[in-house]
């Protein structure tokens, strides 16, 4: 399918600072150093005129990582960048043509991000410690590749600010992990109530707002958090006063809200279920350091959990990970919270108790985390309860489990875990990034040793969570192959 160029610059946007870009607020985690002993002031740097090999989601991959379980954990680990913040913000720099900043993980979907972003017609460019640069001076196609749109269900929030912007948009049904049944009916009727027409031609969707979005309300019969962020977008640049009622709650909302303000836009209620958007005429440059990244800090904590030992996860926000935490503390675990991180200490095995876990939007507990969490409900000692209520394919990583082990029953959504596992190697494959995880945390608490092959999955989501788990004291050894095997972005593109 042919691009499809239009959208110039836009007039009259706002600047900030005087390299054209506005500061949003600091998060206390900045300034930290890095992996790499990298410091705040790094982080903004000039961008590179050429982007080098080894930016997000490049390099050599991980197509299967091998562990060697039994050991605890211990020492502190700095938790990356929201993965489910930084993708909306990327979105986001298509309603500037201004520089958009920002800090990003070396993810896979933040690379197929980068890359769509460029098919657009954006400039991407990266600089040092993860920083990253889009201006979108347009002019911006407005039909998105269904090929680049087929790689992770987050391309369809380009969606929001290419009709903002430019009027239209042209978009194919987005991929990602294989969960269940994710339609993007709400982010269609979130269009049609800001004033767009939908017409649907197989596998096709084209939106059209001719003069341009206008505000309206947008009321959501569930809080999903990426057609919030897709109306939010979308009002940002629409005609007056938009309200999105329903709205989702979760942290890495209120952060794209952020950025946003940060760009001139005017945002009330991001955290609540109402927000109040007033569209500008136009928007301008910022620069941002997204929220941590909290399914991260609680998929580290419940290595820990799982494994044993002692962890501390510089940059976990305790009050964003409350039903998490709490659940920890109810099956054993000693968790202390401070303004730079969260401390576990593991419970000894025997003393693992059971608890039931359902999944609910936040700040219920995330269906991201149930994964992980299954594995705590296969060792714990007792019979537990897990139900997943916002994907109706999300147990698939319970054909692994029982591979090592664990003794449990699937009903629908639902697994019955007996408990008490003794886990024992195998060789065992990711199907999914949340189920790779938990495959990964199981292989760690299991005896001897273990294989997860389509660990490409992972990396998707995870900023290089094997190298975080061997500071913890964790064995587990990639093993790599050329990036056409990882099913992800092979490079990252600057235009000239």
């Amino acid at each position: 399918m042919a691009l499809q160029r239009s959208c110039e610059s836009p007039r009259g946007f706002r600047r900030g600072t005087s390299d054209g870009a506005a500061t949003s607020a600091a998060a206390p985690w900045e300034g930290r150093p890095g992996p790499e002993g990298a410091a705040k002031e790094d982080l903004f740097a000039a961008p590179s005129q050429r982007t080098p090999a080894g930016g997000p989601g490049q390099g050599v991959a991980r197509v299967q990582v091998r562990v060697w379980g039994g050991r605890p954990l211990q020492g502190t680990v700095t938790v990356s960048p929201a993965k489910n913040a930084v993708l909306p913000q990327l979105a986001a720099a298509l309603l500037s043509a201004e520089p958009v900043r920002l800090v990003a993980p070396d993810l896979g979907d933040v690379g197929a991000m980068c890359d769509l972003l460029h098919l657009l017609g954006a400039d991407v460019r990266r600089g040092a410690a993860g920083a990253l640069t889009v201006t979108a001076r347009g002019p911006l196609a407005t039909d998105a590749p269904p090929s680049a749109m087929a790689r992770m269900r987050a391309s369809v929030l380009v969606l929001g600010p290419l009709l903002a912007r430019c009027g239209r948009a042209t978009l194919a049904q987005p991929g990602g992990c294989a969960i269940g049944r994710r339609p993007i009916d709400l982010h269609l009727m979130a269009m049609r109530a800001m004033g767009a027409t939908v017409r649907e031609r197989g596998h096709l969707v084209e939106l059209r707002a001719e003069g341009g979005l206008r505000g309206g309300d947008v009321v959501l019969p569930y809080p999903s958090h990426t057609a919030t962020e897709n109306a939010l977008l979308a009002a940002a640049l629409a005609r007056g006063t938009t309200r999105i009622l329903g709205a989702a709650r979760e942290p890495e909302v209120q952060d794209t809200a952020a950025l946003l303000a940060a760009m001139g836009a005017e945002v009330k209620g991001a955290g609540g279920p109402v927000i109040v958007v007033r569209g500008r005429q136009a928007l301008g440059g910022a620069r941002h350091i997204p929220v941590p990244d909290r399914i991260e800090a609680g998929t580290l904590l419940l290595a820990c959990a799982a494994a044993g030992g002692r962890v501390r996860v510089l940059g976990a926000r305790a009050q964003h990970l409350g039903a998490p935490l709490a659940r920890l503390r109810a099956m054993g675990a000693r968790v202390e919270a401070d303004a730079a991180g969260v401390t576990l200490e593991a419970p000894e095995r025997a003393r693992l108790r059971p608890a039931d876990v359902r999944t609910l939007p936040y700040p219920g507990f995330p269906t991201d985390l149930q994964p992980p969490m299954s594995v705590l409900a296969a060792l714990a000692a007792g019979p537990s309860l897990v139900s997943e209520t916002v994907f109706d394919a999300r147990l698939g990583h319970v054909d692994g489990l029982r591979r090592l082990g664990a003794d449990v029953c699937v009903a629908g959504t639902q697994a019955w875990f007996t408990g008490r596992a003794l886990l024992r190697g195998a060789e065992l494959r990711a199907l999914d990034l949340r189920g790779g995880a938990a495959l990964l945390l199981a292989a760690l608490a299991a005896e001897g040793e273990s294989r997860v092959d389509g660990f490409c999955h992972v990396a998707r989501g995870y900023d290089d969570l094997p190298a975080k788990l061997r500071l913890l004291g964790a064995e587990v050894l990639p093993e790599e192959g050329p990036p056409s095997e990882r099913g992800e972005i092979a490079h990252l593109v600057t235009r000239p």
